[in-house]
């Protein structure tokens, strides 16, 4: 299958409050996936919420977080934002009202990466600098899983099924973990530097990941896919000496991916239905 690539330099201009708002592509950016909302987190500590349709205003912003916001994500039904951020902490935040609902502070370090799943429990996972994966459970207090590794753990991620969890660090590779088990049951080798994001596509078959060796790698992660995994390396984006954490993601069909880059580009992968051969 072909994949073409189109470089891509968003607007940048003053929001609402008056406040000068320049997209920093080391800062995450999330589209609901019903596609009329927008959550934008950068070094300003706040995330602010914005319509895509219309005047595309910022209509709220959410504070709390004592450091930079490096990650956010949506849950499944939009009703919350969970975010993550050198202050230590991942937090949880009601979308209808702008307040937060919880705050996970039980990493030791920079938290770089969080993910909520998809179904079942309300559940999310978070990746430190200190070393740990963490899962956390909404309904309780702390958390319900630790999952250490050797390296800083950069980005983070969960199967369609909510049963496993994906990590990735400063080591180069993706290790899929048994939630139950707490045991590492696969391992996916082929970036050559630090892995700075990664996420599912939506119909669950493919994880997306995005490295400093400046190549966006999509995985087959069907149970009886072939021993290599890796079925697709797309290439035209960049990371540089400031070694931020770019993220990656898919379009809600799955016909395009796209990649944060250090020339201030959003790069977006253009191809059909992801149906893909290593071919």
């Amino acid at each position: 299958m072909e994949w073409s690539t189109v470089p891509y330099a968003g607007p940048g201009g003053p929001a609402s409050n008056g406040k000068n708002r320049t997209s920093s592509l080391e800062s995450p950016i999330m589209l609901l996936t019903a596609g009329d909302l927008i959550a934008s987190g950068s070094h300003d500590k706040e995330i602010f919420l914005w319509n895509v349709h219309g005047d595309c205003k910022n209509f709220m912003v959410l504070k709390g977080h004592k450091n930079a916001v490096l990650d956010l994500h949506w849950t499944t039904d939009g009703s919350m934002i969970i975010s993550a951020s050198p202050d230590k902490t991942v937090r949880a935040w009601d979308v209808e009202t702008g307040k937060q609902i919880k705050k996970m502070a039980e990493h030791s370090s920079f938290v770089n990466s969080c993910c909520p799943s998809r179904r079942g429990p309300p559940l999310l996972v978070s990746g430190s600098d200190d070393g740990t994966a963490k899962l956390w459970d909404l309904r309780q207090r702390g958390a319900i899983g630790t999952f250490p590794d050797k390296y800083q753990i950069t980005a983070v991620g969960f199967s369609d099924a909510s049963d496993k969890i994906f990590t990735a660090g400063i080591d180069n590779e993706v290790k899929v973990w048994d939630i139950r088990k707490g045991e590492v049951t696969m391992k996916l080798e082929g970036h050559q530097d630090m892995i700075t994001g990664m996420q599912l596509s939506p119909d669950g078959s493919y994880l997306l990941t995005n490295g400093m060796d400046n190549k966006l790698c999509i995985w087959d992660m069907r149970p009886y896919a072939p021993q290599n995994r890796c079925v697709k390396i797309l290439e035209g984006h960049q990371h540089n000496f400031e070694k931020n954490l770019l993220k990656c993601g898919w379009s809600p069909d799955g016909s395009k991916v796209t990649a944060g880059s250090s020339d201030r580009m959003v790069y977006i992968w253009l191809g059909q239905r992801v149906c893909l051969s290593p071919d």
